[in-house]
């Protein structure tokens, strides 16, 4: 596994902290102006959730490539989809898809305890292991098909994936705890795909088209070899 490195507060230089604030100006120049979720971006180290020779373009608006093939979305994604939430300190948030873990972060500092889930043990290993670098304690991690959701711990107040389906599945759905928020991109793989946002209301479901996105698939089922 990969040894992670600089996670201290006293390890944040003067050039990465104007990086960090540079990149939320940049946010909400686009727009995006949330500020729980722009202090929460400002907070987490992009940088610790890429490897070293990523580490230059941390700070981009861009996505990267990361471990099994995947990669971490641009910041601007990950800061619209969780404005998106609506997420209140007091909220359970499912997120499918852990990928890099970086998204979890984010979600860490809004909410009660986020429950997260990866077909891919490497990718669950180096999100724990760099959640537990920031000292973030309110993350539980789960080696699982996101597909079917996590019932053990159903229900919950928000619910997001972080790639895209061709339909939300019912079991997730079905997870979604009375006034929930559900946020999927959907739509097929390679091309623009739908964001659909979910509200749960007086045991009802009402789907509502909030824009669109070019987002990697999640597959279902658990990986057997990464």
């Amino acid at each position: 596994m990969p040894q992670l490195f600089d996670t201290g507060p006293e390890s944040v230089t003067q050039d990465e902290s104007e990086a960090r604030a540079a990149l939320v100006l940049s946010l909400r120049r686009r727009g995006l102006n949330d500020r729980r979720v722009l202090s929460a971006i400002e907070r987490v180290p992009r940088r610790l959730f890429l490897s070293a020779r990523h580490h230059r373009f941390a700070y981009e608006d861009s996505l990267l490539p990361i471990e099994c093939g995947q990669v971490v979305s641009a910041p601007s994604m990950v800061a619209r989809m969780v404005q998106l939430l609506e997420i209140a300190p007091n909220h359970r948030v499912l997120e499918i898809g852990t990928g890099s873990g970086y998204q979890t972060a984010i979600l860490s500092h809004l909410s009660q305890q986020v429950f997260t889930a990866d077909r891919y043990q490497t990718l669950i290993n180096l999100a724990r292991q760099r959640i537990a670098a920031l000292k973030i304690q309110n993350v539980e991690f789960h080696h699982a098909d996101g597909l079917t959701g996590l019932r053990e711990r159903a229900p919950y107040d928000r619910i997001i994936l972080t790639g895209s389906v061709p339909a939300i599945p019912d079991s997730v759905r079905l997870q979604l705890a009375p006034d929930g928020i559900l946020l999927a991109p959907v739509g097929p793989a390679g091309q623009k795909q739908d964001l659909m946002r979910m509200r749960k209301t007086d045991g009802e479901y009402h789907s509502t088209k909030v824009g669109e996105v070019r987002l990697v698939s999640l597959r279902d089922g658990i990986a057997q070899v990464l």
